[in-house]
């Protein structure tokens, strides 16, 4: 990176250069007037070579790209592309475009620089002459757009030549071509210049590795492949990708100057597609005239079945038109690309094509595409560019009212809420702000950095005296003490929350707490420095206000035990458009422990630097002018590590006013200055002089002094209207509506059907229990009463199951089995009859009873009394014959387990005085009488729904299978994380789950503690997840690896079930009790879902006809019944995995994900819907939804029970014998070894 000695020198003639550039058109772009790059310049140079990528340039500033901004580095190739991500190496050399990464695209051909023949420079650089020549270059092309980067990426390709092939190029011998890509960034946009020298380009083709041949040029960007879980290529622009359009890259431009290309590549506006500058290109008489025509669009054909399965990208819109032109109604995907028109590079997409019909010359109409999902694709019209509170209001806070200005709209915070509109909170209510931080820190000389990633960031603000109380957790004490002079890391907050002085406005006020800062330390007598840098993202979904910092450098030491006094300070404030700036010179004093009854204190100098950019808006001309300087008062600052608990805690008292000389508390209000003695829920209103008023703030009464929250439901039961239930909360309320009605466009709660008599009990909407244990008896009108069926008690709504057993009403030899609503009667072994009369019976000897009088040598049953012979092993059976499932030799003292048939089980013979933990060998009775229908199954008590809504899990608890919505909330919340799979362990409480960020597979208890990863390598985009609780095993499917795989429950003993016939496999499910295992694969070529033993064996498809996205799979054990929801086919079906046939539950479904079941229903999670929709498998109904008080995408889902369903594998008790992994069969189970074993301590068995 070049500083500002480096540019000093040159400075002059730059800015000369620059002045003659800008000036106005000219001839063409010489290669003077290029960015000033190479070695000199601080510039890396790519190594030579062919298809070369360069390492990662990590950036000090962030990089926007079509719809992110959060890009932090990007590498560059010989071949003309700087890409958003290291590209694979498969697409090293140039083909098929888009390529899978995100790319600029200056010129991509096949370049060679082997043996020294040309060079590629590279840097970043924060100089002020190179970010002032990026910021004109960019006004030159966007003039109505005020832009002023903090961050410039420079890349220069500098006489590289072409591949020419096997036996080179003759016409190509000696060609050299030069240009240069500039990357520009601000907080809130990056737009990309090309540059284009005379005579810079000298060949336009070059021999394509793959087509064997000389192909073209092209010039372009792409998005890359697009998708969380379904990857396709997202938007990608071609804006030349012929001889032609590439020849007039150096001769004609859009920003007015030729050799001269501006595009804007990441900001709100680009995420559907890259906006070109559209400006004139004025040339003299006899140049040649090249006339502003309308880009046309050219794309692939289409076929209905691409349209309707693949993300479409928008052509490019062009800023500052308001002008329409009359556009078909219908966007055909069949007609053939118009005609590029000549001379100006043509501008491309994937998404759709345009009528073939020419259009009179007029600025175009902007035409946005919105994916709303896979499987259907909505166009909208957006006629001309201005934008308006009409189509915007969303935008603005719910507190802040918005305004359309000539050139556009801009938010306002209501009377008594501050901020910037875009965020408001009120005035004088207490602030929280939750983050996460990571470092990478060399302490003192150290060469060893202390890293540390995922680390909590809390604080707490109270807003009337400006007070800030920052702590972060987790701090490795071999750094936490030398990080007690940066309190600036809370610092920000309090900045953003100082007392304001009258007409001067604190951070949050400007900013609305979205906004970027960077900032650099340097400690004076030290080596090294520090940067620090921090995204605030605004409100969250909680109200608190989410940061995200990083820290990088160096730091001086500081012992153990010591503490840190830092001394009150002011510090200036500079600002200007977006961007605001500081600078200041700290103090700071370290006492260490005591050594022999002294103290040695030592006063220690920071320099302090920090650039804060953010977005406004400047459309508002009466809104007053914000003082370009303000000054920032800090007093009673007070820093402390907590070595035992490893906490790192900062607190600031702040206050923002006019530039002070002295003390900044002298004559001034105590409002300003914190005395003021109001209640932390008011806001201090200064008056004249050093009078105040303090006023309780919204959603609070008192006098200022003592607040007290208003109940407002309480005071007014009908402000949420008719059929709406009141919630209140600290300082506001919130209205839901009730069961049966949703809001209307007018916020009031309307009913979901119409107002005519309904018949609920004919319509299956209503709320008795199940027909199986009551009846819906119709009222007339609307009403109806709900009665419990004979054998059932309660009141219609939950009816429980009378116990006719208690007491018995059988025979004394007959057993009484307890049914639903009933019970049955049967005789005990050696009785026959009907169970209401027993008689005895003769039964034949059981084959253990057989064996035993054998060995006695005894026919008669007193034989079997006899002395046992010494040495000789006699089977003990149960009172029924059956083997006992622990034998004993009475000689020896061995015991083992034995199975059904009396044979002892490999590996359970334990030695004399130890007994080992046997199953039962015989299954239980099955004994006749109704089956147990699953939905009569009481739901355990206690018993919650857990879904998954991209880094959050939700917990929403279910009574008699009815979700409790209004005590929904959230259970774990992980910024930055996409958690896909969920499933719960009964056993241990504990939530697991499977994200494809990093990607990895955690886990967290119910009962609170910190979410910790179990797996986090060789994992490629982990999905589906299912346990088996009884013998404590994960199971998952990884849908870019195209396996499943097993592991134990901390994530140790990996081994991979399966890794061939798989193309997306995504749900999985077990059934613990009988060894199966079950998952489906999307694969949309062959969509299917199959089962195996869980320990692989017996692998076969159970459905793949009529299939077409299914994603979720649960399966009910008691029921032995397998569902599953299709995205593709929109429906719900289930299957006994032992029987053929299916069962259509449901059709009509919009976008299933994830499943899960219990009881009488079905709960998915919808990404059409955002919810929560509950099913009655009985009459086939969607009887509930729940909508999150976020909409955003709902993934997995899964019930976590109170209690363990009754049940019990072969690997549930001992680990089923074996050493390591013990995988449960259908009557057995099966030890194997986890990969990668050398296996010498390891034994696989059945």
């Amino acid at each position: 990176m070049l500083d500002a000695s480096g540019w000093s020198r040159t400075a002059w003639t730059w800015a000369l250069l620059l002045q003659l550039l800008l000036a106005g058109p000219g001839g063409c772009l010489s290669r003077q007037e290029l960015f000033p790059f190479g070695p000199e310049q601080g510039d890396l140079e790519l190594e030579a070579g062919d298809d070369v990528v360069s390492p990662s340039l990590e950036l000090i500033g962030e990089l926007s790209f079509y719809d992110r901004s959060d890009i932090t580095s990007v590498y560059v190739t010989t071949n003309g592309i700087i890409a958003m991500s290291e590209p694979p190496a498969r697409e090293s050399h140039p083909g098929t475009f888009p390529p899978s990464f995100g790319s600029v695209v200056p010129f991509l051909a096949d370049l060679d620089t082997t043996d020294g023949v040309g060079n590629v420079y590279y840097r970043e650089d924060l100089s002020p002459l190179i970010v002032q020549m990026a910021a004109e270059f960019v006004q030159r092309g966007f003039p109505e757009v005020s832009f002023y980067p903090t961050s410039v990426v420079v890349v220069t390709w500098e006489s590289v030549a072409p591949y020419g092939g096997p036996s080179g190029s003759a016409a190509q011998e000696g060609k050299r071509n030069t240009f240069q890509a500039v990357l520009a960034s601000s907080n809130s946009s990056s737009y990309a210049i090309f540059l284009y020298p005379e005579d810079g380009l000298q060949f336009f083709t070059t021999f394509s590795k793959k087509d064997e041949s000389q192909v073209p040029a092209m010039v372009g960007f792409s998005q890359g492949l697009v998708g969380f879980i379904w990857k396709t290529d997202g938007a990608y622009n071609i804006f030349a990708n012929d001889r032609e359009s590439v020849e007039n890259l150096a001769k004609s431009s859009n920003a007015g100057h030729q050799g001269v290309w501006v595009f804007e590549i990441g900001s709100p506006a680009t995420a559907k597609g890259v906006v070109p500058a559209d400006v004139n290109l004025d040339l003299d008489d006899d140049g040649v005239d090249y006339e502003d025509e309308d880009y046309d669009l050219a794309t692939p054909r289409l076929g209905l079945e691409d349209v309707a399965t693949h993300p479409l990208p928008s052509h490019s819109p062009r800023r500052g038109t308001t002008d329409t032109h009359n556009v078909p109604g219908i966007l055909s995907p069949s007609h053939e690309a118009t005609e590029r028109p000549h001379g100006i590079p043509t501008e491309r997409t994937r998404s759709f094509q345009l009528p073939g019909e020419r259009f009179p010359q007029q600025p175009p109409q902007v035409i946005d595409v919105d994916e709303i999902e896979e499987t259907e694709v909505v166009f909208r019209y957006n006629i001309g560019s201005q934008q308006t509170c009409a189509n915007n209001r969303h935008q603005c806070s719910v507190h802040a009212e918005c305004r359309d200005y000539p050139t556009g709209f801009c938010c306002r915070c209501v009377a008594n809420y501050t901020g910037n509109g875009r965020q408001c909170v009120a005035e004088g209510s207490p602030q929280r702000v939750n983050g996460k931080v990571k470092g990478r820190i060399f302490v003192g000389n150290s060469q060893v950095p202390v890293v540390f990633e995922n680390t909590d960031l809390h604080s707490y603000v109270v807003m009337n005296h400006g007070r800030s109380y920052t702590a972060i957790s987790t701090i490795p004490e071999t750094i936490g003490y030398s990080l007690l002079p940066l309190a600036p890391i809370g610092g920000i907050i309090g900045w953003m929350f100082a007392v304001e002085q009258e007409r001067f406005k604190n951070g949050f006020s400007i900013t609305g707490g979205e906004f970027t800062r960077q900032a650099e330390v340097t400690f004076l007598g030290h080596p090294g420095k520090l940067v620090l840098k921090q995204q605030f993202s605004g409100i969250d979904e909680h109200g608190h206000l989410t940061i995200n910092t990083e820290l990088d450098g160096r730091v001086p030491h500081i012992a153990y035990g010591s503490s840190v006094r830092i001394e009150p300070y002011t510090e200036l404030y500079h600002y200007s458009s977006s961007v605001i700036t500081s600078s200041s010179t700290r103090e700071y004093t370290v006492t260490e422990p005591d050594r022999d009854g002294a103290a040695p204190a030592h006063t220690h100098v920071y320099q302090w630097r920090q650039t804060i950019t953010f977005q406004e808006c400047d459309h508002d001309n009466s809104r007053p002018a914000l003082p370009s300087t303000q000054q920032l008062s800090v007093d009673s600052v007070f820093v402390l590590y907590n070595q035992e608990e490893r906490i790192l805690r900062y607190a600031l008292s702040n206050s923002i006013g006019p530039v002070r000389d002295g003390s900044p508390d002298a004559l001034q209000n105590p409002c300003y200055i914190g005395t003021h003695g109001c209640d932390s829920n008011a806001a201090c209103r200064p008056g004249p002089g050093t009078q105040f008023t303090c006023e309780c703030s919204v959603g609070f009464r008192g006098d200022g002094q003592t607040c007290y929250d208003i109940d407002e439901c309480s005071e007014q039961p009908s402000r949420c209207g008719n059929h709406a239930i009141c919630n209140n909360h600290p300082g506001t309320f919130r209205c839901e509506c009730m069961e049966g009605y949703h809001f209307s466009d007018r916020g009031t709660c309307v009913a979901s059907v119409d107002q005519r008599p309904i018949n609920y009990c004919e319509t299956g909407f209503h709320n008795c229990d199940i027909p199986q244990r009551a009846q819906c008896i119709y009222m007339g009108g609307s009403s109806y009463t709900c009665s419990c069926l004979p054998g059932f008690s309660g009141d219609g709504r939950a009816c429980q199951d009378v116990d006719e057993c208690q007491p018995s009403r059988c025979h004394p030899d007959a057993i009484c089995y307890n049914t639903p609503g009933s019970f049955t009667c049967q005789c005990k072994p050696g009785y026959q009859g009907d169970g209401f009369r027993c008689v005895p019976a003769e039964v034949g000897k059981t084959r253990c009873q057989l064996e035993r009088e054998h060995i006695l040598g005894a026919t008669g049953a007193a034989d079997t009394q006899r002395p046992v012979l010494l040495g000789v092993f006699v089977p003990q059976c149960d009172e029924y014959g059956h083997y006992v499932p622990t034998q004993c030799h009475h000689s020896t003292g061995y015991c083992w387990c034995v199975d059904r048939d009396g044979q002892e089980l490999e590996g359970s013979r334990t030695p004399p005085g130890m007994r080992p933990p046997c199953l039962s060998t015989v299954a239980p009775p099955i004994h006749q009488g109704p089956v147990v229908p699953t939905a009569v199954i009481p739901l355990p008590p206690g018993t919650h729904l857990l879904f998954a809504q991209t880094g959050k899990i939700e917990r929403l608890p279910l009574e008699r299978n009815t979700m409790k919505k209004t005590e929904a909330k959230a259970f774990l919340h992980i910024p930055g994380k996409v958690i896909i799979g969920l499933a719960f362990d009964c056993v241990d409480k504990v939530v697991y789950w499977t994200d494809i960020s990093e990607p990895s597979i955690g886990r967290a208890s119910l009962h609170g503690g910190e979410p910790t990863t179990i797996i986090r390598q060789d994992l490629g985009s982990p999905e589906g997840i299912a346990l088996d609780h009884l013998g404590r095993t994960i199971f998952w499917t990884d849908s870019q690896l195209n396996r499943i795989e097993v592991a134990k429950m901390d994530g140790t003993q990996r081994r991979v079930l399966f890794d061939t016939g798989l193309v997306n496999p995504r749900g999985i499910v077990t059934d613990s009790i009988r060894g199966n295992l079950y998952w489906t694969d999307w694969n949309r070529d062959n969509p299917k879902i199959e089962t195996s033993y869980m320990d692989g064996t017996n692998r076969r498809i159970l459905a793949q006809d009529n299939l077409g996205l299914p994603n979720g799979l649960t399966f009910d054990a008691f029921a032995s019944q397998l569902c599953w929801v299709d995205a593709g086919t929109h429906r719900a079906e289930c299957l006994n995995p032992a029987q053929p046939g299916r069962r259509k539950v449901l059709e009509g479904l919009q976008y299933p994900f994830a499943v899960t079941s219990y009881g009488k229903n079905l709960y998915y999670t919808d990404w059409k819907t955002n919810s929560v929709i509950a099913m009655d498998l009985a009459v086939s109904k969607e009887m509930d939804a729940f909508h999150p008080h976020k909409q955003s995408r709902l993934y997995g889902i899964t019930i976590a029970l109170s209690q363990c369903p009754q049940g019990h594998n072969y690997c549930s008790v001992n680990n089923g014998g074996c050493t390591h992994l013990c995988l449960p069969t259908p009557g057995s189970r099966t030890c194997r070894c986890p990969d990668n074993t050398l296996g010498v301590d390891c034994i696989e068995r059945k």
